[in-house]
């Protein structure tokens, strides 16, 4: 086979294998937009005073576990520190 011929059989392939995965990559697209505007409404909350995770889901109108969920996820990238016990919860404040 020649080079152009395996250029363009390459291109080809690569078209229809967009194509193909277009809805999923706009879902996972579209996904990754909520995930980032979760994440920069909790950064707004906790740019103040530090809170503890009822509160954070309160101010954000969303549920204690999925607040839990990106509390969580950011402290482990070190974005989000704890800091000392409110009562039976963790105060949380931006590390960055």
């Amino acid at each position: 086979m020649s080079e152009e011929k395996k250029q363009s059989t390459a291109t080809t392939d690569m078209k229809k294998l967009r194509q193909e995965r277009k809805e999923y990559i706009s879902g996972a697209r579209d996904k990754m937009k909520g995930q980032n505007k979760i994440i920069k409404a909790l950064k707004e909350a906790l740019s103040g005073d530090p809170k503890t995770i009822p509160e954070l889901a309160e101010i954000m109108g969303m549920k204690t576990d999925t607040v839990l969920m990106y509390v969580s996820t950011l402290k482990r990238y070190g974005i989000i520190g704890e800091g000392p016990k409110d009562g039976d919860y963790f105060k949380y404040e931006l590390t960055k």
